[in-house]
């Protein structure tokens, strides 16, 4: 997104991409001379590249030998906060307009691998001697940090799309068509309420009038109910009633091991001779039974931690004097599931199957979820999947990843696309909601489960290829849907959030998502096919992710259609929850985290690192005054090499020469708001922001609907 991330749910990825580039060749070496209206330097293998005017360019050295005939794609991993609109790769001698390639660069703040075909009238070219030369837009300001120059062959995944590009593109038009006719039907039935306990699972509805023929259709994840016209699993309807109530086992036999309804959603179909007319909406579980009976844990204040985890080398002490009362906590589960039986691994059971879990991973979570239990920090699990390359047991990467994952993306959506898939993807989820949530807290507790990461940015931290909307969220909802369906029966507060970057009516990436749609296309599914507890994780970074003084975006307007929401207008978040028609089931306000979040320091001199301490009070005046905001968790704990040149964290770099994970002054301010030393501990901040009194930064105004 514009802003982004620095956070340690990235350090995987990294290493994946930085292990795969490393083996690849040849690799190309960029020319820190010579070059125009751009300055470039070099940090270890990274090129720190800054463009200083309208005409910024540079060149790379000289091919130092032939590439292979079949070399025609050149590849190399980036990291930008903003986006760059023109990207043109010169391949010469000579350098001229038709031996070049166009491209753009997206917002990545996390590395990312970014290719560019050579243009197939340019066979002639990558003999030794050779050279390139990069155009970086037509603007100065420009930033972004390059890696692993390399060419390469094309990928199996890039073969494919190639050839099959046209016939994907009309299939899933055919399939937006049919989905959206699917939500914006008025169906003549209604399935109206779905309870799940123990043994059985019990579905109500209603009929416009007793008839012959009709059914009621199980819908198992995988499948798309708006483009079924065959139903393997059916029950007759009774003929003579016009509302039904039908009670089910719970459970269907399946080969190797039972199949837990609890996971499916249940519709009104009508017979017409060998197929079947949908008559309803399909309704997802709406009362689940709990196993489990403990008190729910409130919320002890709004500041938190984000990626935060318990190791002999962190600074856990942070909890008690920062007065942390919440965190999230990074769950590759890509990491932690197996696809065979080791001494290393631990076998569990999910519904008559056994599956793996790594023993040190799990062990690894138990100190930070114990520690957190013994703080009392209320726990939320970011569930991350890995791509299949970047993952220790392929097989496992094989099974989550989604089939159309984009080797661009950092991590990729759930593969709820096949039968094995979801059976993996609960195993999962069950594993973890079950161990903890027990009654006796031994091995701590997840209280709520984010979904992945930022998913309006879905093209890098949840990829599952160029999708449409609403073919996006049809996807992340089953997501959703998986998750809450199973974490209930273990903790009956627990909520499924959805992740979100600070783009809101708008982002300047064309790969990603407006998350105010996202929000609409989910409010959507909940009135269709009934609603859940689903809350908000928002990331409301200030509008460049290196600049703190988030008091200056001119993005962030007061009203629904803002471009985006950051530290400036988070009140527009706040008045969007707030809406009946935003509720749950109209009712009730949903929960929101702001689950990462931080301010940047520019380096460690002492007015970067004041202006990073005077963004943190400002963004806690506006908040602490809002009702509608739960928690902030702070991200990042520590600063990490890993993120781009950011420094956003509340330590130093934990190798930092001066003053080795020293705490910044923004540390001291966290520690302060929402205590007696509040007023003194932010005086300072005044001056920065240009004001006298703290009410000149709350916004007291209407939010209306547009500008």
């Amino acid at each position: 997104m514009r802003q982004k991330w620095s956070r340690l749910p990235i350090l995987a990825g990294l290493l994946g991409l930085a292990g795969l580039a490393a083996a690849q060749s040849p690799t190309v070496s960029l020319k820190l001379t010579g070059t125009h209206q751009v300055t470039v330097a070099k940090e270890q293998d990274v090129y720190v590249i800054h463009t200083t005017g309208g005409d910024p360019y540079l060149f790379s050295e000289a091919l130092e030998k032939d590439l292979a005939p079949d070399e025609r794609v050149l590849t190399f991993d980036y990291f930008a906060p903003k986006y760059l609109d023109h990207l043109q790769v010169f391949f010469g001698p000579p350098i001229a307009e038709n031996f070049a390639a166009n491209s753009e660069l997206g917002i990545r703040e996390g590395w990312t691998s970014h290719s560019i075909r050579i243009p197939s009238n340019l066979g002639h070219w990558g003999k030794k001697g050779d050279l390139l030369r990069f155009d970086f837009g037509r603007n100065a300001g420009y930033q972004v940090r390059i890696r692993n120059i390399h060419f390469r062959k094309l990928n199996d995944a890039e073969i494919k799309r190639e050839a099959e590009h046209a016939e994907l593109k009309a299939r899933e038009a055919a399939q937006v068509h049919q989905l959206q006719q699917y939500l914006q039907t008025d169906f003549p039935a209604k399935v109206r309420q779905v309870t799940v306990n123990g043994e059985q699972v019990i579905v109500s509805g209603e009929l416009p009038k007793a008839e012959k023929g009709l059914f009621l259709a199980e819908i198992e994840m995988q499948d798309d109910l708006y483009a079924l016209t065959a139903f393997q699993h059916l029950t007759p309807i009774p003929e003579e009633a016009r509302q039904f109530a039908l009670a089910l086992d719970r459970y269907r036999t399946v080969a190797g091991g039972r199949y837990d309804r609890l996971l499916s959603k249940w519709a009104i179909v009508r017979q017409k001779g060998a197929s079947y007319e949908v008559l309803s909406h399909g309704r997802n579980a709406d009362e689940i039974t709990c196993t489990t009976r403990f008190d729910e844990e409130p919320l002890r204040g709004k500041k938190g931690i984000g990626g935060f985890f318990a190791s002999r080398n962190a600074p856990v002490g942070d909890v008690d004097s920062l007065g942390i009362t919440s965190v999230t906590v990074n769950m590759w589960i890509t990491q932690m599931m197996r696809s065979e039986p080791s001494d290393n691994h631990i076998p569990f059971e999910y519904n008559g199957k056994t599956y793996y879990a790594l023993r040190s991973w799990v062990e690894g979570m138990d100190r930070t979820l114990q520690f957190c239990a013994g703080k009392k920090l209320i726990v939320s699990s970011i569930i991350l999947i890995e791509k299949t390359s970047s993952c220790a047991d392929k097989e496992i990467g094989r099974i989550f990843e989604h089939p159309d994952c984009d080797p661009s993306g950092i991590y990729s959506m759930a593969n709820m696309t096949s039968a094995e898939g979801v059976e993996y993807y609960a195993a999962a989820i069950d594993f973890l909601a079950k161990r903890y949530n027990t009654n006796d807290n031994r091995y701590g507790r997840i209280h709520h489960w984010i979904v992945h990461n930022e998913v309006d940015a879905g093209w890098v931290w949840t990829n599952m290829g160029e999708k449409h909307p609403q073919l996006f969220m049809d996807t992340y909802h089953k997501s959703m849907r998986l998750i809450h369906n199973i974490a209930r029966q273990y903790n009956p507060y627990s909520k499924a959030f959805i992740s979100l970057t600070h783009f809101w009516a708008w982002t300047e990436d064309k790969h990603f998502y407006h998350s105010d749609e996202l929000l609409d296309m989910l409010l959507t599914y909940s009135k269709r096919e009934g609603d859940f507890e689903w809350a908000i994780a928002h990331h409301p970074y200030p509008q460049s992710l290196f600049e703190p003084k988030s008091w200056q975006d001119d993005k962030a307007e007061f009203h629904m259609k803002t471009p985006i929401i950051s530290f400036k207008n988070i009140e527009v978040l706040d008045a969007w929850v707030k809406q009946p028609a935003t509720m749950f089931q109209g009712k009730t306000r949903r929960t929101v985290f702001l689950s990462e979040q931080g301010p940047n320091s520019k380096d460690y001199s002492p007015q970067n690192l004041q202006e990073q301490a005077a963004s943190m009070a400002y963004v806690w005046k506006k908040m602490d005054v809002l009702d509608g905001i739960d928690a902030f968790q702070f991200h990042n704990w520590i600063d990490n090499r890993g993120e781009g040149g950011l420094r956003i964290g509340l330590r130093r770099f934990p190798d930092d020469a001066e003053d080795p994970l020293g705490k910044k002054p923004v540390w001291y301010v966290f520690r302060d708001i929402g205590t007696p030393r509040e007023e003194t501990g932010t005086a300072f901040a005044k001056k920065i922001i240009e004001i006298t009194d703290w009410n000149e930064v709350i916004y007291k105004g209407p939010i209306p609907a547009a500008p």
